[in-house]
């Protein structure tokens, strides 16, 4: 069974020219038809983006029959966080509270997807999206409240499980925590191993590989790649970056 992953930080739909136009990103999304789509910085009812939920929005106009938003940021009216589109049934969800001291609030949706087998029954795969700090004193520690919270501890090293989103890692600090450590692979990287990220940052002209995907359990890469749809440098400050990933 082949599965292909987005994860795409669409600032809340507001594009580098300062105009929130949902329809961009629904134009990306569309193009690439992620099974699993991994999103930040999605408003709920918020008075910049029209009020809207967006991930309802998103899932209703791109025809995801399930899906699950972890909202960590209050603002004056409305709030925003992270949302996971399925085309599989989503059994289970909670959002991980990953804010840091006095610092702003920060989280991992978790999500348990039923996805069917050869056989006719069901597995499940777990999925963790997430958006890390700003500050890399933050995020080594972000990385630690994932890894003790229950829904963590709880997987066997060979059952899948997906951790992705926007993780705000400059020099490719965290990476090796993940692949020397927790012993995951990296889907988004040009090359094995975890340097040579793919960048996806500023989306117009991209410096940093700030967008990752990381895989393990008898999930394997079968290629990586960043959007290079010309829509996507305005859309938003990040492209998505995409896995086809294979169970």
């Amino acid at each position: 069974m082949e599965l292909k992953i987005l994860s795409y930080n669409i600032h809340r739909a507001i594009g580098i020219d300062r105009r929130f136009r949902l329809e961009r990103i629904v134009e990306i999304l569309a193009h690439h038809a992620p099974d699993i789509a991994l999103l930040q910085e999605v408003d709920v009812g918020a008075p910049r983006s029209g009020k809207l939920d967006l991930a309802k929005e998103l899932a209703e106009r791109l025809g995801y029959p399930h899906y699950a938003v972890g909202l960590n940021v209050k603002l004056r009216q409305g709030m925003y966080g992270n949302a996971t589109l399925s085309r599989f049934p989503i059994v289970r969800q909670r959002n991980i509270d990953l804010t840091i001291d006095w610092r702003k609030s920060r989280g991992c949706l978790y999500t348990s997807l039923a996805l069917p087998s050869a056989n006719g029954d069901e597995f499940r795969l777990a999925v963790f999206n997430l958006h890390l700090g700003l500050s890399f004193q933050e995020r080594p520690r972000q990385i630690g409240l994932l890894v003790r919270s229950a829904e963590f501890r709880a997987l066997a090293l060979d059952e899948p499980c997906l951790v992705g989103g926007d993780f705000n890692d400059w020099r490719t600090r965290l990476a090796p925590i993940f692949t020397e450590i927790l012993e995951f692979d990296c889907a988004t990287n040009h090359s094995w191993g975890y340097q040579n990220s793919l960048l996806t940052y500023p989306s117009f002209s991209p410096t940093a590989g700030l967008d990752k995907i990381f895989c393990r359990g008898g999930l394997h890469i079968l290629r990586s790649r960043r959007c290079r749809l010309g829509v996507a440098k305005v859309a938003s400050d990040h492209l998505p970056v995409i896995a086809d990933l294979k169970i």
